[in-house]
């Protein structure tokens, strides 16, 4: 794995509902090639008082730039959400596996996401729609205010959206979804760990093949320390190094390269 900690240089900062913040970031040099589902480990802030990185989602590469999509879940991350302008944070990337994305042209793609699991979705449907596929989008959130960069995925694909009390989109959870229901070759997925499982075990009883994106705790983000293992039917596994994409094929996975990561969530 090719990663290196790079001093990154906080160009631009905008707040969201549901305490998401977005932060475009960029290195005095070029960025390495990063890959859509990777993630990054960031080091907060010396005034939170926190000795841990924080793991998250690379949400979009563009013009130099590094985009993250961080949710307020504590110390860590409300004082990098809260960075201003001018601020330098210390960012281990790339790390972990990402998303499959040597498909068909033809493939019918539905990318699922929820809460800030939306991220990753938006830099894998960027590379998907470039490369000549026409990925569709299905965000679920509470309300209308927590679902961000609606114009960003619209960019890219079809959007569709889910949420609990009707305020945007259809009402109900994006498995009641129409679209959801339709027919797709390939569902990638990352939000709740229920929301997860729900769209996996779908995605398996109707054949179709699935990747999700686990977001599991981290700490070192190099498979040292082993508090982010997941427990699946093929074993336990370390969600930073093996992950943070897991493929689940539908009667497929001998078909598949050796280096996507075959298993299914325990329920």
């Amino acid at each position: 794995m090719n990663y290196k900690d790079f001093e990154l240089r906080v160009e631009a900062v905008s707040h969201y509902g549901a305490g998401l913040s977005l932060l475009k970031m960029k290195a005095e040099g070029p960025l390495p090639e990063i890959l859509p589902g990777q993630f990054v480990n960031v080091l907060a802030p010396k005034r939170a008082g926190v000795l841990l990185r924080r793991p998250i989602s690379v949400c979009n590469v563009a013009d130099g730039l590094l985009w993250l999509l961080v949710k307020d879940l504590g110390r860590g991350s409300k004082a990098i959400s809260e960075c201003k302008k001018g601020e330098k944070l210390s960012v281990i990337l790339p790390l972990g596996h990402g998303f499959t994305t040597d498909i068909a042209p033809d493939a019918r793609l539905l990318l699922v996401g929820g809460g800030v699991g939306i991220a990753p979705l938006l830099y894998l449907g960027k590379k998907l729609y470039t490369q000549g596929n026409k990925p569709e989008f299905l965000l679920g959130a509470r309300s209308k205010t927590d679902l961000p960069l609606l114009d960003e995925f619209e960019k890219y694909g079809k959007l569709h959206i889910s949420t609990e009390d009707g305020s945007l989109g259809e009402k109900g959870l994006v498995t009641q979804h129409f679209r959801f229901v339709a027919h797709s070759d390939m569902i990638y997925c990352c939000g709740p760990m229920p929301m997860m499982r729900a769209v996996e075990a779908s995605a398996y009883t109707r054949g179709i093949e699935c990747e999700v994106s686990l977001e599991n705790k981290m700490a070192c983000g190099l498979g040292a320390c082993l508090c982010c293992v997941e427990d699946t039917v093929s074993g336990n596994e370390c969600t930073c190094t093996k992950g943070p994409v897991f493929n689940r094929c539908a009667g497929t996975a001998q078909s598949r390269d050796d280096s996507i990561r075959h298993f299914r969530l325990r329920t």
